[in-house]
């Protein structure tokens, strides 16, 4: 098969122009049943937050956005309960400059961006690819071509330049290519693998 990434924002003619004959999915919050549930925005819950035995969240973005620290607010335990893919994003015009994610709600350290990525964000996603997708995880890999439609198409964990796509991010698991979850001298987020 063949899984390509593209950016939503093109219009549906420069798609169907430049991916011939594949077929044209978008995983956004935008999307359509029953590929909107790849969006990190899907309230699928249930989902383990890392570094925080016990505890869950409806999203992976709000996993994301509840350990971000900011300069003048530190987490916000209420984005694990969205439910409505609205009201998830904190911001630095809001909040401050991002100072790093916590490990964990009671966490006593912060980990750097690229880290968070790898700690925080690959854990959970691969969580609800695992445990809330598999069957469209499935569908996709029997498909011959297929373009997958994101607002950022960055899949490099180390590219601090853009958001990470998780479009990108299914093409990986699909591909078996998942990004590295630990950095070395780290301890590696064990929290995440307990079972539902």
């Amino acid at each position: 098969m063949s899984i390509r990434i593209a950016s939503r924002r093109r219009a549906m003619a420069s798609l169907t122009a430049a991916f011939p004959g594949a077929e044209i999915i978008d995983v956004t919050s935008k999307g359509p049943e029953p590929w909107v549930r790849f969006s990190p925005f899907y309230p699928h819950g249930g989902i383990p937050v890392p570094y925080s035995d016990g505890v869950t969240s409806q999203s992976v973005e709000g996993i994301w956005q509840a350990l971000k620290v900011f300069q003048d607010s530190d987490v916000d335990p209420a984005k694990l309960g969205v439910t409505t893919m609205r009201g998830l994003k904190r911001t630095v015009r809001r909040y401050g400059s991002v100072q790093g994610h916590r490990t964990g709600l009671d966490g006593d350290r912060l980990l750097p961006y690229e880290t968070a990525r790898r700690r925080i964000y690959l854990p959970a996603y691969r969580w609800i690819l695992e445990h809330r997708v598999a069957d469209l995880v499935e569908q996709l890999r029997q498909k011959d071509d297929v373009v997958l439609l994101d607002y950022t198409t960055n899949g490099d964990v180390t590219d601090p330049a853009g958001p990470l796509s998780h479009a990108a991010l299914i093409q990986l698991h699909i591909e078996g290519r998942w990004p590295s979850e630990s950095d070395r001298g780290l301890p590696t987020a064990s929290a995440v693998e307990c079972h539902e």
